[in-house]
C-alpha cells in the first residue's frame, strides 16, 4: 500500500531525510516527462501541419467562386399576339423572385425543414455536422448530410453530388467563401431560385406556378409546406404524379415547423387535414402541349439572336410576338395529319409562312412535317431552295411595270430565245404560243417571256428590286429570271418569299416578316422591336402585279386548285427541274420535280408554301404531288379567311383603267366599234396607256340610194346603189337577196347587181360596205315581181280576183268597204259570186250593169 501524505511540506520532509541516490531518480522521472511533452508538442504541431496540408490540399482544387455563376439562368416567356403564354425558352424552366417578394410563410418553411440555424452560422453549422458525423460513424460515411443551405447552394452551383472527403472539404470551404462575400438574404435567394422541383424546372416560384397555378405571395400555409419539402426528393414528391407521397412529405414539414416554432400546433393540424391532390392544378389546367408552337419559337429564337444583344435561355425576357395560336394550331394538325391533306408518304415534308399582309408579322410557321419527337430542321425559316416559277412577278414583271412603266397587256412573244451568253433557251415543254401580253405569259407560267422582261428591264435594276423585297440575291444571272437559283444564292425560304408577295398586296410597302414586336427586360423596361415598313415600289407597280397573279387562280391558269370560291386571291404557282446531267445521274424521270410552291395572298393574309424532299435527289413523281402546295394553300387561306371580311384589292389612283384591243401589238386601245369578244379590260399606269385607238373595227360608209328596178324583157331584176369611195380598191360589198326562200349571200367590188326574177315573188335587198375589219351599216330595198296576164285570167275564171281599194269576189260577191249581197249575182268587173249567204245589207249598187246583191258601191272594176 502507497504511503499517503497530508501535505506538501511532509512530503518534503521525508524526501530530505533520504540519501543522494534519491535525489538522482527524481531528475531522471523530470527528464522522461519533458521528453514526452516535448514529443506531444512536436506530434500536435506536426499533426495541425499534416491537418493544415491536407485541407489545402484538397481545396487546391476547388473551383472558384464565380459570381457568373451564382447569377441564375431565367427562361424566356413568349407570348401571342394576345399576350397569353405560349412558350418559356431556357436552359431550364425556372420563375425567378427576388428575396423581397419571398413570403415569410415559404420563408420558415424552408428553414424548418433545411437549416433552421440558417441565421446563426457562418456557412457551416457544428452543431448540425457534428450530428451529422456522428450518424456516418453509427451508419456509414455518407448515411446523413449536414448540409446547411449556403452548402447546398454551393454544392448546386460549383460542385457534384458525390459523397467523398475532398468535395466536402471543398463545399465546407466554399461555403465560408460565400458567406463572405454576400448576404444571408442574397444566399437565401440563391437557394430558392436554384432548387429542382420536376417537371424539369427549378425554384420554388416555378414550383408554385405550376403546381398551383399562382405566385408565392398567394401560397397557403399547406402549399408553401408542399413545395419547401419538393427539393429533398422532387421527383417523388411530385404532386401530380405522387400526391400521396407529397402530402406525407408536406405534413414532416408542418411538424418541423411548429417544432421550431414558426407555426402553432393549430395551424399545423389544420394545414395537415388540406389534401394536395385536391389543391393542385387540374389536368385540364396545366401547362398547354408547346408542340404545334415549336416552329415559331424557331423564329422567336432566331430574332431575338440575330436583331438584339440579350440571350433568351438566361435573361429572363417577355417577349411579345405576332403568334395566332388558331392559325399555328391548325397549321400543325394540317402537316401531321392525313385528314385534311393526303400526302404521299411520311418523309414527304413541307414549309409554311403565314403572315399579315399589311404588317408584315408571322401568324403561324409550319416547320416540317412528323417532328413532334424531336424538333426538326425548319422548312419554313431554314430552308434555302430554288423558287421556280414564284420569282416571276418579283424579279420579271413588278420590275417591268416599275421601271418600264409597261401596263398588265403589254405584248411579249412566246418564242425562243437566246441569254446573253448565246445559249439558247426555250419552254419546259419545247412548244411556243407566240404573241401574248405578259398577264397571260404569268397565268400560264410561260419561261421565255418571263426571260425576255428581265433582259429588258436588265439585271441589275431587277436585282435590286428583289434585294429590297427581302430575297437574298448575291449576284444574278438571266437564269434567275424562272427560278434557277445557283452560284453563291443557293435559294430562297418561305418566309422570305411571303414578305416579298405582302409588299404587292400592301400598296408596296414592305415590312420585313417579324415574329416579335416588343421585350419587356426583368427591369420592367420594354423595347420596341418590331421593323418600319419602307417604301419598295410604287402603288401602282404592287396593284397591277397583284391583279395580273389573280389571273393564275383563273382558268386557264395554272393555280386553279389554290382557289377558294368567293375570296379575292392572287397568287403564283412554282416548281423546279432536273439537269439532264441529275436526271441521268440519279434515274429521274423528265416529269419529276425536286420542289412545288405555291405563294399567294389577299388583303388580310400571305402565305408561301414549299413541298418537296429533304433530300433534292428524292423527286416528286405523280402530278397531284406537285399539287399539294397548292391545297395546303387553300386549304389555310379559308380557314384564316372564315370569320372575317376579305375586301378585294383595291386601284389606287395611279392606274387607270384600259379597254384594249385583244391580240394588238403594239397594244391598242378598243375603238367603239369593237366587239366586246375581242376587248379585254387591263391595267395602265396613269400617263402611261396607249394613245392609238383601233381603227381595225371602224365602221365604212354606208351605201347609198340603193334601187331595184324589173327588167321585164329580160326577167331579170337590175340592183343599183352609189357609194363614194367606190374607187377604194379594198372596198367590197356584201348583198343578201331575200325572196322568201332563206337568204343568199353575194358579195362584190361592184356597186350593182342583176339577178333573174321570178314572177308574183317579192325581193329584199341588204347592202353591207366592206373592208378588211371593217363594215358599214347595211343600207336596204324591195320589189315586188307582177305575175304574166295568162294567170291572171286564169284566177278570174276561178272567181278569184283583187279590186283594189273595192273588195274581192270570192264565190261570195263580196264587196270590199261596200258591204256584201245575199245570193248568187255578179260583181260589176269584179268577178263572180257564188252563194253569198252570210253577207249584210247595203245600198244597192249605182254603178249601171246587172242588179247585184252584195255588191257595194264605190266598187270600181275588179282586178
Amino acid at each position: 500500500m502507497s504511503e499517503q501524505y497530508q501535505s506538501r511540506e511532509e512530503r518534503r520532509k521525508k524526501l530530505q531525510s533520504k540519501g543522494k541516490p534519491k535525489t538522482k531518480a527524481k531528475k531522471k522521472s523530470g527528464r522522461i516527462f519533458k521528453k514526452i511533452f516535448l514529443s506531444l508538442v512536436v506530434l500536435g504541431i506536426v499533426g495541425i501541419l499534416a491537418g493544415v496540408g491536407t485541407f489545402a490540399f484538397l481545396v487546391k482544387d476547388a473551383p472558384k467562386l464565380d459570381p457568373k455563376l451564382l447569377k441564375d439562368p431565367i427562361p424566356s416567356k413568349i407570348l401571342d399576339k394576345d399576350q397569353n403564354l405560349i412558350s418559356e425558352v431556357g436552359a431550364v424552366n425556372r420563375e425567378y423572385v427576388n428575396y423581397k417578394d419571398i413570403p415569410k410563410v415559404l420563408e420558415n418553411a424552408v428553414l424548418a425543414t433545411e437549416d433552421y440555424r440558417f441565421y446563426k452560422h457562418h456557412g457551416i453549422d457544428p452543431i448540425r455536422l457534428g450530428g451529422a458525423v456522428l450518424a456516418n460513424f453509427q451508419r456509414g460515411f455518407g448515411a446523413e448530410g449536414g448540409s446547411t443551405i449556403t452548402q447546398q447552394v454551393v454544392k448546386n452551383v460549383f460542385l457534384t453530388r458525390e459523397k467523398t472527403l475532398k468535395r466536402k472539404v471543398q463545399e465546407a470551404w466554399l461555403s465560408y467563401e460565400l458567406e463572405q462575400k454576400y448576404t444571408k438574404h442574397q444566399i437565401f435567394e440563391m437557394y430558392v431560385n436554384k432548387v429542382y422541383v420536376s417537371q424539369n424546372s427549378h425554384g420554388l416560384a416555378t414550383a408554385a406556378k405550376i403546381y398551383y397555378g399562382k405566385p408565392l405571395k398567394d401560397l397557403t400555409l399547406a402549399e408553401a409546406a408542399q413545395i419547401a419539402g419538393m427539393p429533398q426528393s422532387p421527383n417523388n414528391y411530385n404532386p401530380f404524379t405522387h400526391p400521396d407521397l407529397a402530402e406525407k412529405r408536406r405534413n414532416i414539414v408542418l411538424t418541423l415547423m411548429e417544432q421550431h416554432g414558426f407555426i402553432s400546433k393549430q395551424e399545423m393540424e389544420e394545414a395537415k387535414k388540406v389534401s394536395v391532390a385536391s389543391t393542385v392544378l387540374k389536368e385540364d389546367q396545366r401547362k398547354v402541349d408547346e408542340k404545334p408552337f415549336d416552329s415559331f419559337v424557331d423564329a422567336v429564337i432566331d430574332e431575338v439572336k440575330d436583331n438584339t444583344d440579350f440571350d433568351i435561355f438566361t435573361d429572363g425576357l417577355t417577349i411579345y410576338t405576332t403568334l395566332d395560336k388558331e392559325a399555328q394550331t391548325y397549321v400543325y394538325n394540317m402537316l401531321n395529319s392525313q385528314d385534311i391533306i393526303k400526302y404521299p408518304d411520311e418523309e414527304f415534308q413541307a414549309g409554311i409562312a403565314l403572315l399579315d399582309t399589311k404588317s408584315g408579322e408571322i401568324r403561324a410557321i409550319g416547320g416540317g412535317r412528323n417532328q413532334q419527337v424531336k424538333r426538326g430542321f425548319n422548312y419554313a425559316i431554314d430552308s434555302k431552295r430554288q423558287p421556280g416559277s414564284t420569282i416571276k412577278p418579283v424579279l420579271d414583271y413588278a420590275p417591268a411595270i416599275e421601271y418600264l412603266n409597261w401596263g398588265t397587256y403589254e405584248m411579249i412573244e412566246d418564242k425562243p430565245i437566246t441569254y446573253s451568253t448565246g445559249k439558247k433557251f426555250g419552254n419546259w415543254d419545247q412548244s411556243y404560243k407566240g404573241p401574248m401580253t405578259i398577264r397571260t405569259a404569268l397565268q400560264l407560267s410561260r419561261n421565255t417571256p418571263a426571260v425576255q422582261a428581265l433582259q429588258e428591264v436588265g439585271l441589275d435594276k431587277a436585282k435590286d428590286f428583289a434585294v429590297s423585297l427581302g430575297i437574298p440575291l448575291k449576284e444574278i444571272y438571266e437564269s434567275y429570271a424562272i427560278g434557277g437559283f445557283g452560284g453563291k444564292t443557293i435559294g430562297v425560304s418561305p418566309l422570305e418569299m411571303a414578305g416579298a408577295y405582302s409588299a404587292f398586296g400592301n400598296n408596296g410597302l414592305y415590312t420585313k416578316p417579324h415574329a416579335v414586336t416588343k421585350i419587356k427586360l426583368r427591369d420592367g423596361t420594354v423595347m420596341s422591336t418590331a421593323p418600319e415598313p419602307k417604301v419598295v415600289m410604287k402603288d401602282s407597280t404592287a396593284f397591277m402585279i397583284t391583279d395580273m397573279m389573280k389571273s393564275v387562280l383563273v382558268s386557264p391558269g395554272t393555280g386553279t386548285r389554290a382557289n377558294v370560291p368567293g375570296l379575292p386571291i392572287a397568287g403564283k404557282t412554282g416548281t423546279t427541274n432536273y439537269t439532264a446531267d441529275e436526271m441521268q445521274k440519279w434515274n429521274i424521270n423528265k416529269s419529276a420535280v425536286p420542289d412545288a410552291w405555291f405563294t399567294g395572298l389577299t388583303t388580310n393574309y400571305t402565305a408561301s408554301i414549299w413541298t418537296g424532299y429533304e433530300n433534292r435527289k428524292t423527286p416528286i413523281t405523280k402530278v397531284e404531288d406537285q399539287r399539294i402546295a397548292q391545297l395546303l394553300f387553300k386549304n389555310l387561306m379559308a380557314y384564316v379567311s372564315k370569320d372575317i371580311e376579305t375586301p378585294d384589292f383595291t386601284m389606287p389612283n395611279s392606274v387607270q383603267k384600259v379597254r384594249i384591243e385583244k391580240g394588238s401589238m403594239p397594244p391598242v386601245l378598243a375603238s367603239e366599234y369593237t366587239p366586246d369578244s375581242a376587248i379585254g379590260t387591263e391595267y395602265a399606269v396613269k400617263g402611261h396607256a396607249p394613245k392609238k385607238v383601233s381603227e381595225k373595227y371602224n365602221k365604212l360608209e354606208a351605201p347609198a340610194n340603193p334601187t331595184a328596178k324589173y327588167d321585164e324583157a329580160n326577167k331579170n331584176i337590175v340592183l343599183t346603189w352609189d357609194y363614194n369611195n367606190a374607187a377604194n380598191n379594198n372596198i367590197q360589198f356584201d348583198i343578201t337577196v331575200d325572196n322568201g326562200s332563206g337568204p343568199k349571200h353575194t358579195v362584190q367590188t361592184e356597186n350593182s347587181l342583176t339577178i333573174p326574177a321570178n314572177p308574183g315573188e317579192k325581193y329584199t335587198f341588204t347592202i353591207v360596205a366592206l373592208s378588211g375589219d371593217k363594215k358599214s351599216d347595211s343600207v336596204s330595198t324591195s320589189i315586188e315581181i307582177p305575175k304574166p296576164e295568162k294567170e291572171k285570167d286564169q284566177e278570174e275564171q276561178n272567181g278569184n280576183g283583187n279590186g283594189n281599194n273595192n273588195g274581192n269576189g270570192n264565190n261570195n260577191g263580196n264587196g270590199n268597204n261596200n258591204g256584201n249581197g245575199n245570193g248568187n249575182g255578179n260583181g260589176n268587173n269584179n268577178g263572180n259570186g257564188n252563194g253569198g249567204d252570210q253577207g249584210g245589207t247595203l245600198p244597192p249598187a249605182t254603178i249601171p250593169g246587172n242588179p247585184s246583191e252584195g255588191q257595194g258601191p264605190e266598187s270600181p272594176p275588179g282586178t
